[in-house]
């Protein structure tokens, strides 16, 4: 699976990309097919306020998985973004299985 990982208007840090290709690797557990996965980081800033935003588009053959988080930290929105992505792999699996 090949791994893409965007930060807009900020340079996010090697540690915080590490942390993320740890936790995308994990997918290729769920389903070995996925194509790639574009992983995007933004800040988003109310007032004085700012929220973390991660998305992540998962190319799978004939589908796209999106998933969409927000949290105070980008650790806390990866994480819950890639839970969310599995299961939602495991509900496209089953799917490829009835089929």
């Amino acid at each position: 699976m090949n791994l893409n990982i965007d930060s807009i208007h900020f340079k996010a840090d090697s540690k915080l990309l590490d942390y993320i290709t740890e936790k995308a690797e994990k997918l290729d557990k769920f389903y070995d097919k996925s194509i790639d996965l574009n992983v995007k980081l933004k800040l988003e800033s109310n007032g004085q306020v700012r929220d973390k935003i991660v998305e992540y588009v998962l190319n799978v053959p004939g589908d796209k998985l999106f998933v969409s988080t927000v949290d105070k930290t980008f650790e806390a929105a990866a994480d819950t973004g890639i839970d969310s992505l599995k299961r939602q792999l495991k509900r496209y699996k089953d799917r490829q299985r009835q089929h």
